[in-house]
């Protein structure tokens, strides 16, 4: 058999299995929201316009939606639509978390003061990023650390 075709009975994932645990993903993750949200496959079916088939699908792993279909799905859910998109590999997991994330949805600041406190956060995280490699150094207590 060429390489090409030979089965790998290593365990390694290829692209192609990469691909296909991104659409089980995003599919647990959209079960997951819909079992807590309380809400049935018809339910969200109906409340995001995919039609109950296609949904299933989707949870299922079988089918991988378009970020159109994200966003449908993420309304009917009532959860933002870029949640869906980092779980799903559209978009890069935003750095920071909710603090972050809070900085940059204030619409009483300006953009140029969103950008100076994400940089002031960025700094002490990186400074306690630091210091935690520091005391975490071999030969030194916690006692020498302070």
């Amino acid at each position: 058999m060429d390489p090409v075709h030979e089965a790998d009975t290593s365990g390694a994932t290829g692209p192609i299995d990469k691909v296909a645990d991104l659409g089980r993903d995003i599919g647990d993750y959209i079960r997951q929201q819909r079992n807590t949200a309380k809400i049935s496959l018809r339910q969200l079916s109906k409340l995001a316009g995919v039609s109950n088939p296609y949904l299933s699908q989707i949870e299922r792993g079988l089918r991988k939606p378009s970020a159109e279909i994200l966003q449908q799905i993420a309304k009917g859910l009532r959860i933002s639509a870029e949640a869906l998109y980092v779980q799903a590999g559209i978009l890069d997991e935003p750095i920071g978390g909710p603090v972050v994330d809070a900085i940059r949805v204030d619409s009483a600041l300006s953009e140029r003061q969103k950008q100076i406190l994400l940089d002031v956060y960025e700094s002490f995280r990186r400074e306690n990023a630091e210091d935690r490699t520091t005391s975490d150094a071999p030969g030194q207590s916690d006692m020498e650390a302070q």
